[in-house]
């Protein structure tokens, strides 16, 4: 068995009985709202796998997602960069398949990993450069990619094709009109697979599911058929099951692998709930926030994060850090043993994940996001729009503390607040040719 050597301050990173760094397992829903799981609230929609998660782990209940939709969102997280500074802002669609790229140099946690020796895979939706660009998964730093290069094709459980690595996959019982090959689907078993085939050696494994983004697709209704709801609700309801299910076939593999204690297990979702179909009105997607995809209010941008690693996380426990998906990069590297890189936003939240008493605590948080700008400062949350057209414009102001929701706006009762917010709007925005302030 390979022994990797520490070679920066991550030696917490080191597992002692193995002597090996933990695998690392993200999986991230794409468009999942704050309150569309049991461990957030949900009442409707049954989530028991990713609930036994939380009850085996940690609840983050102050945790951001990158932005307010897909891919810049993701660009955060691979990149360690918030949306000030990161080189994907928005989405932006190109006239052939796949997204703008990021650029070849880019830092992103799987060039770290594999540095480290980790077999990589992302299995899911990347977003991030079309096919062959330098923004290709696999040139990205991930041995393996499967599942869909372009975000706009993911808008479809039944496509034509997916890629593996560099080649497109032809799914012949989705042509001709047909609907046989669900994506969802075949991406667990790619996943699984993985796990199989990589378990004797450091594995990072990314899996951004497509579920519950639009469209309303699913295989069958199950336990929902008979409610009393629209279709779409049932559908919506059954695609969160489906893949709730699937959440703990991953986590049951690891344990009959017996690689489960190594093993860090993350999930959370890209951005706020899409809110589509009247979901956030019957299902309370986004909980007690304001808003859904798409805002820089707390509907948008907070989302549900849940962490397991047994004997390392106190099972059952909550942590009210405030965190970002630009804390995934340093919290990964220090988990395998690598000096934290430069440049990065984020902050190593390793220490909460293993109930040590010396976390290290954002200043604050910044998005930028079309017109619209956010800061989350101690326990205010400040939004602005309109932005492109006048940054020096009015800016709400909410404390958190007392008005989870955002409905009162007490810019007016804390102008030093509102000056230092300004500054931080000021010192966390670079220009970007693509994406500035639109």
């Amino acid at each position: 068995m390979a022994v990797f050597l520490a070679v920066g301050s991550g030696q917490r990173g080191l597992c002692a009985e193995t002597g090996r760094v933990p695998n690392i397992v993200l999986i991230m829903a794409d468009d999942l709202g704050y309150g569309d799981l049991g461990c957030f609230g949900q009442r409707e929609i049954e989530t028991p796998q990713i609930d036994k998660l939380a009850a085996e782990g940690v609840r983050f209940t102050d945790h951001y997602s990158g932005s307010a939709v897909c891919a810049p969102s993701r660009c955060v997280l691979m990149t360690g960069l918030h949306t000030g500074h990161c080189y994907i802002r928005n989405n932006r669609p190109l006239p052939f398949e796949g997204n703008v790229p990021i650029p070849a140099d880019s830092q992103t946690i799987a060039k770290l990993l594999r540095q480290a020796g980790y077999a990589t895979a992302c299995v899911g939706k990347w977003g991030l450069g079309y096919p062959g660009s330098e923004g290709d998964p696999i040139k990205q730093g991930f041995d393996l990619f499967f599942g869909y290069n372009c975000q706009r094709q993911a808008h479809s459980y039944y496509p034509p094709h997916l890629w593996r690595n560099d080649e497109k996959v032809i799914l012949e019982g989705n042509l001709d009109g047909k609907q046989t090959q669900y994506s969802h689907d075949l991406l667990t078993a790619e996943a699984l697979d993985f796990i199989r085939g990589h378990h004797a050696r450091p594995f990072f494994l990314y899996v951004p599911y497509t579920i519950p983004h639009l469209q309303f697709q699913v295989p069958e209704l199950g336990r929902y058929a008979d409610k009393p709801w629209s279709e779409n609700h049932k559908i919506q309801a059954a695609m969160i099951s489906r893949m709730d299910r699937d959440v703990g076939r991953i986590v049951d593999l690891l344990g009959e692998l017996g690689v489960d204690e190594n093993t860090l297990v993350i999930f959370t979702s890209d951005n706020g709930p899409h809110g589509s179909g009247g979901t956030l009105e019957q299902f309370g997607a986004a909980g007690p926030l304001r808003a859904k995809k798409g805002s820089l209010y707390e509907g948008g941008i907070r989302v549900p994060m849940v962490a397991r690693w047994p004997g390392k996380i106190k099972p059952g426990t909550t942590s009210d850090l405030v965190s970002g998906f630009q804390d995934m990069l340093p919290t990964f590297a220090e988990l395998a043993s690598l000096a934290v890189p430069k440049p990065t936003d984020g902050i190593s939240f390793v220490p909460t994940l293993l109930g040590q008493p010396d976390q290290k605590e954002h200043e604050y948080l910044y998005w930028e996001f079309g017109s619209q700008r956010a800061v989350r400062l101690g326990h205010f949350k400040a939004v602005q729009s309109g932005a492109e057209k006048n940054p020096a414009g009015p800016i709400d102001l909410f404390d958190l503390a007392e008005d989870l929701g955002e409905q009162k706006n007490v810019a007016a009762d804390h102008p030093e607040i509102i000056e230092k917010v300004r500054a931080v709007m000021n010192e966390s925005h670079t220009y970007s040719e693509f994406f500035d302030l639109e």
